[in-house]
């Protein structure tokens, strides 16, 4: 029996073990299970690993897309600059990085961008904002880091978005969990009267389906689009990689 898994905390609820078990039952795949491992440090990743010889592969989410790169024995597979990990593959005990969020979201964002994306904001800057950064520059757009304080990683505060800023700015990029069930009645505090129908509005987060981030930019005529396609992209990038020779 081979074993795959997710690491993070807290895992009240995972994209990846239904994805994963629904793929194996589908597809007969009768060698496998899927795991949740709400671990407390990414330092614990070691142990993990030595507990089950079966584990062959890990999904990583938050908080520990960032923390984890320390205890990867090769991180060789990551895109330079890149420092974030959400796929480990385990192979002869050595755990090997990658970051296959990259994929998903850019493969799910380019089908959407207009020629008036050019600008965007991202909004917040932890692990998960750190494969839509690359993906922003890999296609030229320029972008802007929204936190709640300045510091050396944010360019603007919540309180900076006037409506010039929201203007030159149509892609708008939520990377924090804001809205994520059970906490459906949060979304992040931009000014939401000052979006147009050539705004898009992007959440990483997927449950629920449409946050009041997507509700509040879709009722202003946005664009919406939530994270639902980014995981399953990036879930069979990590089922190819899992399995490569």
């Amino acid at each position: 029996m081979k074993t795959y898994g997710i690491i993070g905390f807290p895992l009240t609820h995972s994209f990846s073990q239904k994805f994963f078990t629904q793929k194996f039952q589908e597809e007969g795949i009768n060698d496998c299970r899927y795991e949740v491992y709400p671990i407390g440090s990414a330092a614990e990743i070691k142990n993990l690993i030595k507990a089950d010889p079966t584990l062959e592969g890990l999904n990583v989410t938050i908080p520990y897309k960032q923390s984890v790169l320390t205890y990867l024995d090769d991180s060789g597979k990551l895109p330079p600059g890149l420092s974030a990990c959400n796929c480990i593959r385990i192979k002869e005990g050595r755990t090997i990085g990658y970051n296959t969020d990259v994929i998903g979201f850019e493969r799910s964002l380019l089908p959407l961008l207009k020629e008036y994306h050019t600008g965007a904001l991202v909004l917040g800057n932890g692990g998960a904002a750190e494969a839509v950064k690359f993906v922003l520059k890999k296609l030229q757009l320029n972008y802007k880091i929204v936190s709640r304080k300045i510091h050396d990683d944010a360019d603007l505060t919540y309180g900076d978005l006037a409506e010039s800023v929201i203007g030159q700015n149509k892609l708008i990029i939520n990377t924090t969990p804001l809205g994520t069930f059970p906490n459906i009645n949060e979304c992040p505090d931009i000014p939401y009267r000052f979006l147009t129908s050539e705004h898009l509005l992007y959440d990483l987060v997927y449950n629920p389906e449409k946050t009041l981030f997507l509700q509040k930019g879709e009722a202003f005529g946005a664009m919406i689009k939530n994270g639902y396609e980014m995981l399953e992209l990036q879930a069979e990038e990590n089922w190819r990689i899992w399995n490569e020779d």
